[in-house]
């Protein structure tokens, strides 16, 4: 990884409490995440839906409150914030929703929307540089700076998305956390989302966090990847590292699930075996272990830890491997 760190996330857990059959629970949605993120960097977040990947991203943005862990942004601890500081963080680090549909306010025009983080921070000296700042956002993403004065309702579900991408770049923060922008998009939409996205950390020189389920679209922006499971975070490694030899057995089933021209290419013995666990009845050992056709008996009664393997940096979180 090169570049100045900017994120750093050491052992971060985020619990939600649940109701099921009269009981209650506590659910760790995030269990001790740990990860870096450089100056310009896109780090890909990837796993199924439920893996706990959008509750980290919506911790890092301050949209919920982690239990326990530490959250160092540029080199300030962030969790426990108030004041100046929450301020600084939710200026710094900003989202970009999945579904551009619910995350806009159909009786909000256009700009208002684009312009609502910079308003309340008071960023604006008048309405004249408030004005000049919304066109120049909208332009930056490939919109009119007439749609200002338009609603959502009237808009593509592309140019929805642009716009969430414009409100989150106004003012220009150093990270963008992106949780799957392009899934609701059509497949020709979603290359343009994309190529506007890398346009635009170019430009502005921001680093993001790009979370996805997919990881063909996880390739074609990401320079490292870190695969989460039921909270947990089994490999992390360069994209293509990743993409072209994956060593942890869910890390090679979700490869493995990518459509590929040539069955000749699939990679072998990556068969997920069952259902994921429900996070109500966490297994004790991997969380993996009960589908996973390399487990062994420690696999059943100790959680496996990120460790180093090779020499390119590469961790992972596997008794066998």
């Amino acid at each position: 990884m090169s570049g100045n760190v900017i994120l750093e996330v050491r052992d971060m857990i985020v619990s939600f409490s649940a109701r099921r059959a009269g009981r209650k629970y506590r659910v760790q949605a995030v269990d001790g995440v740990s990860l870096s993120l450089a100056e310009g960097e896109v780090l890909g977040i990837v796993g199924e839906s439920g893996c706990g990947k959008t509750t980290l991203g919506r911790a890092l943005v301050g949209l919920v409150q982690p239990d326990s862990g530490n959250f160092n942004l540029k080199g300030t601890e962030m969790i426990g914030a108030r004041g100046s500081g929450l301020r600084e963080m939710r200026l710094s680090v900003r989202m970009v929703f999945q579904d551009p549909n619910a995350s806009l306010n159909p009786r909000r025009a256009i700009g208002d929307s684009v312009a609502e983080a910079a308003d309340i921070s008071g960023f604006f000296k008048n309405r004249a540089e408030r004005s000049a700042a919304i066109a120049a956002t909208l332009t930056a993403v490939g919109l009119n700076p007439s749609f200002a004065a338009r609603y959502p309702y009237e808009l593509s579900g592309g140019q929805r998305q642009r716009v969430g991408i414009a409100r989150a770049i106004l003012p220009t923060p150093c990270i963008i956390v992106a949780d799957e922008p392009v899934s609701a998009l059509d497949v020709s939409v979603q290359a343009q989302v994309l190529n506007l996205m890398m346009d635009l950390r170019d430009q502005l020189r921001l680093s993001m966090l790009f979370i996805s389920h997919d990881l063909g679209v996880i390739g074609q922006i990401s320079s490292r990847v870190a695969v989460m499971y039921m909270g947990r975070i089994v490999e992390q490694a360069g994209t293509r590292t990743v993409l072209d030899h994956p060593l942890h057995p869910y890390t090679r089933a979700l490869v493995a699930a990518i459509p590929k021209p040539d069955p000749s290419k699939r990679i072998q013995g990556a068969i997920e075996m069952g259902e994921p666990p429900s996070l109500f009845t966490r297994p004790h050992g991997c969380a993996y272990a009960p589908r996973c056709p390399m487990a062994s008996d420690r696999c059943l009664v100790d959680v496996p830890q990120l460790r180093f393997v090779g020499a390119d940096g590469r961790t992972i979180a596997c008794h066998n491997v």
